[in-house]
């Protein structure tokens, strides 16, 4: 299954159809889940999907939409419930308001792509597809974003294809926020830092939308504002990852990476450079690359990867301001994050005839037995 996003261009008209249809489909959610609360209290269970999709007949969207919509509010009840079961923290499906729903949702029908896109009851709708859709398209998603515009979402279920063969080399790869990534070979690619970039933009757009008062429209001007910033931040992230994860998958047959929790991590130090480096965004679009490029990328244990002497696997220990590894045992020096990415590719490559990722300069040191290991085709 493949995703395909396309810029939109409704008509004036068109757009104030599209978010009437939106704010439908804001009270429809809060009516029904208020419905479920009710049922709740004072029968104890929740409604059924079929009492559900009763509720949502002629509610004025079309009617898949809407069935759509009391099914996520149904799976979002009871998956809810099974996490309380499980002891999990969780909380409640929360109330809508106009900004928190986005889209529209035509799981089966309703849609057909020409020139145009044709969506039921909107009409003929101005898209911009800039590449070919391959494959069966199966939903389509009509998606608004923060800064106002709108996208149309395609689900496609391709033909598998032939794997294809990629003769490149195997590399390992070292994240980080010095530099955004050091490559085994010895490689360096620097840290964008698109956050940084457009801090001072953001801050002043937020200071500005922070004195205008509430419900006034030079707010929502102010708003929309700040909303193009956060989309201008993203974009440039989202095309720097893409471009460099399509050159890597190209060009190397196995790529390993260590299986951080960035999200765990961002919660301690220097959680603001983490986000702004996109480090599971990147490993994710190597991953759903990989598989078309004859690539195949591999996740290993990011513990000692760094103090490890990927020469002769002696433990040096040194301080974060340190960037070179020096080891005092064998007399490699080299750029600490190239010697985390040369461990990285050893674990990976363990027991075969390639693990040594360092080249001709020494041993290739025994990597631990339990070192966790994940495969992404």
């Amino acid at each position: 299954m493949r995703a395909y996003k396309f810029r939109l261009y409704p008509s004036k008209a068109q757009e104030k159809t599209l978010n009437f249809h939106l704010w439908v489909s804001k009270d429809l959610w809060n009516s029904l889940l208020e419905t479920n609360k009710k049922k709740y209290n004072e029968e104890g269970r929740f409604l059924s999907k079929v009492e559900m999709q009763k509720m949502v007949k002629n509610s004025g969207l079309h009617s898949q939409v809407a069935q759509t919509l009391s099914h996520r509010l149904y799976n979002a009840l009871w998956r809810m419930v099974k996490l309380k079961k499980q002891g999990k923290e969780c909380g409640f499906p929360r109330f809508k308001s106009p900004d928190r729903m986005k889209s529209l949702y035509y799981p089966q029908s309703g849609f057909s792509l020409g020139k145009r896109l044709r969506v039921t009851p909107f009409g003929g709708l101005s898209i911009k597809q800039h590449r070919e859709i391959k494959g069966k398209i199966k939903t389509l998603t009509l998606k608004r974003e923060s800064s106002g515009k709108w996208f149309a979402i395609f689900c496609v279920r391709e033909d598998k294809e032939q794997q294809k063969k990629n003769c490149g080399e195997k590399i390992g790869i070292d994240l980080g926020l010095t530099n955004f990534a050091a490559l085994s070979d010895g490689k360096i690619i620097k840290n964008p830092r698109h956050f940084r970039k457009h801090e001072e933009r953001l801050a002043s757009s937020q200071r500005r939308l922070s004195r205008c008062e509430k419900g006034s429209r030079n707010r929502k001007k102010a708003k929309l504002k700040v909303a193009r910033v956060h989309e201008k931040i993203a974009n440039c992230r989202s095309d720097f990852l893409h471009k460099l994860s399509s050159e890597l998958v190209n060009a190397y047959s196995l790529i390993a990476l260590e299986n951080l929790r960035s999200k765990e991590m961002a919660e301690g130090n220097f959680g603001k450079s983490i986000h702004d480096a996109g480090w599971r965004k990147f490993a994710d679009m190597l991953a759903y690359k990989a598989e078309g490029a004859g690539c195949k990328v591999e996740f290993v244990s990011p513990e000692g990867t760094t103090k490890e002497c990927s020469s002769c696997g002696a433990v040096v220990e040194k301080a974060l301001s340190e960037r070179m590894h020096t080891c005092p045992f064998c007399g490699l020096f080299v750029d600490r994050d190239i010697n985390a990415a040369r461990n990285i590719l050893k674990r990976a490559t363990a027991g075969t005839a390639e693990s040594n990722a360092s080249g001709d300069e020494t041993r290739v040191s025994s990597v631990k037995e339990d070192t966790a290991r994940l495969v992404w085709w």
